[in-house]
């Protein structure tokens, strides 16, 4: 019993030691890997089988071409596997470090899950693994110091808490110019901000659709094209129906001599005056609907179909106050 407990503490004490660098570094790289080597630089070693991987994705976004003096800049940090980002199974979370050498400063939301960097206060990392999103602030300096350089290392984790094979990662290096570098007279495009990203190629710039999100896309086509269709036939049916009563009406009328009913011309005149005035209006909306562009087709359709019958109403008052008046309509 004597002779384990001491090779008992010992195994105790050999995983304590080898779990304290990863209950660290899970808040955040430290300033040198384990080849004490600067992270920033040389990346996160004790990942990934010590090599870093075009699997992790590492992108900033915001970042100018050019730096004005104490202007201030937000940048988007995203670190992400390429498997996850294709639609597949991969890692969730990651981490980040990011250094200027100490050239401005970097401030943050305190919302976001990002802290001053391990024993280097002038460059900044995450406080907790998280999505793979940060949002922070770089103030340039205030004078004019050269380019500046920057040194972006990003961590795609599986989260195990132990930093194996199933972690990813990749740095990024860029440069901001200095103040005049680039005349304000140059090409706009040159003077905004840009997104600069490392990784898998496929991911970044070719990502095909899974076959899941191709039918997805195809039955959602294939029911808007179902709605559209149905939509237009149903209509088109309708006025057609329309369309076929009204004429049956009026080739029985003058087959029977029927005729529309007697209507005073004191009534005629203001009756086919409004019905005009709504077939003028609504003709003139639809031409103009057509023209520009600036409406559906089911609306315009619908547009001139009123226009019409405004119009067949006014064909109608005419044909009433025609009729010669009777017995009964004096009564």
């Amino acid at each position: 019993m004597s002779n384990r407990t001491p090779r008992f503490m010992i195994a105790i004490l050999l995983v304590a030691l080898l779990a304290i660098p990863v209950i660290a570094n899970s808040q955040g790289p430290p300033a040198k890997n384990s080849e004490d080597n600067e992270t920033s630089r040389y990346g996160c070693t004790c990942h990934g089988n010590g090599a870093a991987g075009d699997r992790a994705v590492v992108m900033i976004t915001g970042v100018p071409v050019m730096y004005d003096s104490g202007e201030s800049y937000q940048m988007t940090i995203t670190v992400a596997d390429s498997v996850t980002l294709a639609g597949a199974d991969g890692n969730t979370k990651a981490g980040f470090l990011l250094s200027s050498s100490g050239v401005g400063d970097f401030t943050w939301e305190s919302s976001q899950d990002i802290r001053d960097a391990e024993d280097n206060a002038d460059d900044v990392s995450h406080s907790a693994t998280s999505n793979g999103v940060w949002v922070l602030t770089w103030s340039a300096p205030s004078e004019d110091i050269g380019d500046v350089h920057f040194w972006l290392v990003g961590n795609s984790v599986d989260n195990s808490g132990l930093p194996d094979e199933g972690d990813y990662w990749n740095t990024l290096t860029f440069s901001i110019l200095a103040p005049g570098t680039i005349e304000m007279n140059d090409d706009a495009a040159t003077l905004e901000t840009r997104t600069i990203s490392v990784g898998d190629y496929d991911t970044l710039f070719v990502i095909e659709e899974s076959d899941a999100e191709k039918e997805a896309e195809h039955q959602e086509a294939l029911s808007n094209t179902i709605f559209e269709k149905g939509n237009l036939f149903y209509w088109t049916s309708l006025t057609a129906l329309l369309v076929g009563a009204v004429f049956q009406r009026e080739i029985m009328e003058r087959r029977y001599e029927t005729g529309p009913e007697f209507l005073a011309m004191e009534l005629a005149y203001p009756q086919g005056l409004r019905r005009g005035i709504i077939a003028l209006i609504t003709f003139v909306v639809a031409v103009n609907w057509t023209a520009n562009g600036g409406q559906s087709d089911f609306i315009i359709g619908a547009t001139f179909f009123v226009s019409a019958w405004a119009a067949y109403g006014v064909y109608r008052t005419i044909r009433s106050a025609k009729v010669e008046q009777t017995v009964h309509d004096v009564m």
